[in-house]
Order: C-alpha cells, then structure tokens, then sequence
C-alpha cells in the first residue's frame, strides 16, 4: 500500500504543477475526464491534509510536501491518491 501511494505520489509531483489549475480551453489541458475527475477526488479528499501539512505551497511544492508527509495523510486522502491514474509519458516533441 504504501509503495502504490508513494508511486503515485510521485507521478503526481513529476506532472508539475499536479493540482494547480490546468491550462487550454475549459481547464482541462487535455486531460481525459477520468484523470480531471481523479484530480478533483484528490483535492477534495485531500483539502485538510494539505491546509494541516502543505500550507501555503501551490502546485509541484506542494505535491512534494504532501508525498513527504503521506504517512501522516488522513485515510480518505491516500485512497483518493491511490486511485489517481500513471502518468503517461508526453510523446516527443517535434
């Protein structure tokens, strides 16, 4: 369990700015509507423990205090998290 959580903490955190608002047209920047609704699950789950733990960090900072601090997360939020889709590799540019 705690090796899927930090495995998607980390996906999450390697996203950038994971739950920072997502940028193109209707906020989804291509996301599909799973991994937008997966995200929502996380903030919402997730709300308490990063006022009690992240307070005050946005974005990647904020996704890496929370996978620093993942042992201490409230149950709610590690199953949100656990759920969160892998990240798929971008293809190159070009």
């Amino acid at each position: 369990m705690k090796l899927s959580l930090l495995v998607t903490l980390a996906a999450l955190a390697a996203g950038g700015s994971a739950l920072a608002q997502e940028p193109g047209p209707g906020g989804g920047g291509g996301l599909s509507p799973e991994v937008r609704a997966a995200r929502e699950a996380v903030r919402t789950a997730c709300a308490a423990d990063f006022k009690t733990f992240c307070d005050g960090k946005q974005g990647r900072e904020m996704m890496m205090c929370l996978r620093d601090n993942a042992d201490k997360t409230s149950q709610p939020c590690k199953d949100a998290m656990a759920k969160m889709p892998a990240r798929q590799p971008r293809p190159p540019a070009g």
